[in-house]
C-alpha cells in the first residue's frame, strides 16, 4: 500500500495528534511531497515541523478542494457522514495503512468500554514477560512512524475506537471484543453503524487468527458466530471481564497462569478510569470520569460494592436510557446522589421510577449548576467514615467541561483541597 502513495497528491484530513504523526511519516518516507493539510480549525500551523511543499485548507471551508486530491488520509475525529460520496473511495486511514504494512503481530481490541484498560492489562502481561510489545492507538502512540522500523518480531497492542474502526478491511491476528452499546451516536448516523464498525474487529479475521469475546453480549456474539477465526468466549462483569480478555491474550502467546496472575497484581487502575484518589477524612474517592455511558456506572457500583455511599452523575445528554442504572442504584447501598445537568434531571427522574417500582426508599439528591467545587463540598457532608464516594457520570462531559479529563482532575483537585479544610 505504500507504494500507491508515490507520485499521488494526498491530503491529510484532520491535523491533530494523529494528522502530526501521519505528516511526519510521509516527510520521512518522501521528503520532498507535496502535500495537502486539511482541518476546521484556523490555527493549525506548527512552526517546528518541516513544513515546505504544504498547501493549507483551514477553517469553515476545508473541504471544498477535497475533490482535488488523489488520495486523503482522514483522522479519527472526522466523521464519514460529513464526507461527499463522490469521494469516499479515494480515503483511507492511518489505522488502514498500518494494518495493511504492519509485519508483526497485531492485538486489536474493541468495544464501547474497557478498551484501555483491557489494552492496558495485556500490555503489562507481555512486557512482564519479555515480549517486544508497544502500546498504540487511542491509549498509546499514534501508529504511523512505528512503522519505520517495525520488526516481525514486534507485537502491537492497538486500543481501536469504532472511529479507527470504520472503513478498516482488515482484522487483527488477536481480536477482543469486549461489548457493545449505544455510544458516539452523534459521530455516526445511527446505532447501526456504530455496531457494524465495531464488527470490522472480527470481519476479515481467518483461521489462523483468534477471536476472544464477551459471550454475555447479544450484539457481540451475533458478531462473533460470523468470524473465520478460533473463538475463545469469556464471561464477567465490565472490570472482571478485562481482566479475562487479558489472560486469554497471555494464553495464546503460551504465558503461564502463574506470571499472568503476577503481571495483573502489579497493574494499577488508569487514570480517570475507577482510579483510587485515597482515602481523605476517612472516605475512599474514586475517579471513574471516563464513565460516559451508563453501562459503565453500572459497572462501577459493581466493581466497588456496597461501600459506596454517595454517586456523582451527570452531564451532556446524548439521549441514552438511565432506567438500567436507576435499578442498579436502588438496588445498592448508595445514600446520596449529586446530580449535574443536563442528564442529571432524566437519571433522578429514572431513579424515583425505580425506587417506586421497587418499593425501595429513595436517596437523597443534590442539584449543582457547573461547579465540580460545590460536588465535592457535598460529597464530604453527606458521606459517612469508611465509605466510598464515586464520581461515575454516566454521561459525556462537554457541556460544562472541556473532555473527561478535566472533570476527573477538578474532581481530584477539590478532594484534596477540601480534605485539609472543614466543609
Amino acid at each position: 500500500m505504500l507504494n500507491e502513495l508515490k507520485n499521488k497528491k494526498i491530503l491529510i484530513l484532520g491535523f491533530g495528534r494523529e494528522g502530526i504523526d501521519t505528516f511526519l511519516f510521509l516527510r520521512k518516507l518522501r521528503p520532498k511531497m507535496s502535500l495537502g493539510i486539511g482541518d476546521a480549525k484556523e490555527n493549525v500551523k506548527y512552526q517546528t515541523l518541516p513544513l515546505k511543499n504544504v498547501k493549507w485548507h483551514l477553517g469553515e471551508n476545508y473541504l471544498k478542494t477535497i475533490k482535488n486530491y488523489d488520495i486523503i488520509i482522514k483522522s479519527p475525529g472526522i466523521p464519514f457522514k460529513i464526507l461527499p460520496k463522490s469521494i469516499l473511495k479515494k480515503i483511507t486511514t492511518q489505522t488502514e495503512i498500518f494494518f495493511e504494512n504492519c509485519p508483526g503481530t497485531i492485538i486489536g481490541v474493541a468495544g464501547t468500554k474497557g478498551k484501555s484498560t483491557t489494552a492496558s492489562l495485556i500490555y503489562t502481561i507481555l512486557k512482564a514477560n519479555k515480549k517486544k510489545a508497544h502500546l498504540i492507538g487511542n491509549i498509546g502512540k499514534p501508529v504511523l512512524n512505528l512503522l519505520l522500523n517495525a520488526k516481525p518480531v514486534n507485537i502491537y497492542v492497538y486500543e481501536l475506537s469504532s472511529f479507527q474502526l470504520m472503513n478498516l478491511k482488515k482484522s487483527p491476528h488477536i481480536a477482543v471484543f469486549l461489548n457493545t452499546f449505544p455510544d458516539h451516536l452523534d459521530y455516526h448516523k445511527d446505532f447501526n453503524e456504530y455496531v457494524q464498525a465495531n464488527a470490522n474487529i472480527a470481519k476479515y479475521q481467518t483461521k489462523k487468527d483468534f477471536l476472544i469475546y464477551n459471550s454475555q453480549d447479544k450484539l457481540v456474539r451475533e458478531i462473533a458466530k460470523k468470524s473465520k477465526a478460533k473463538k475463545i468466549p469469556i464471561k464477567g462483569k465490565i472490570f472482571d471481564l478485562n481482566r479475562e480478555a487479558a489472560k486469554q491474550v497471555g494464553k495464546v502467546f503460551k504465558i503461564s497462569n502463574k506470571a499472568i496472575s503476577t503481571a495483573i497484581k502489579q497493574f494499577k487502575f488508569l487514570p480517570h478510569r475507577l482510579e483510587c484518589i485515597g482515602k481523605f477524612k476517612d472516605i475512599e474517592f474514586y475517579n471513574d470520569s471516563l464513565s460516559t455511558v451508563p453501562e459503565a456506572a453500572i459497572g462501577a457500583l459493581d466493581f466497588l460494592g456496597n461501600k459506596v455511599q454517595t454517586l456523582i452523575l451527570g452531564g451532556l445528554d446524548r439521549g441514552l436510557s438511565f432506567h438500567r442504572l436507576a435499578k442498579r442504584i436502588v438496588n445498592s447501598k448508595v445514600k446520596t446522589v449529586i446530580l449535574f445537568p443536563d442528564t442529571g434531571e432524566r437519571i433522578w427522574d429514572a431513579i424515583q421510577l425505580a425506587s417506586l417500582s421497587k418499593g425501595k426508599k429513595l436517596p437523597k439528591h443534590f442539584w449543582v449548576s457547573k461547579s465540580m467545587e460545590e460536588a465535592i463540598i457535598l460529597a464530604y457532608q453527606n458521606t459517612k467514615r469508611g465509605k466510598i464516594c464515586l464520581l461515575s457520570p454516566a454521561s459525556a462531559s462537554f457541556n460544562l467541561f472541556r473532555d473527561y479529563k478535566e472533570r476527573g482532575d477538578l474532581f481530584k483537585k477539590y478532594v484534596k483541597k477540601y480534605s485539609r479544610s472543614p466543609v
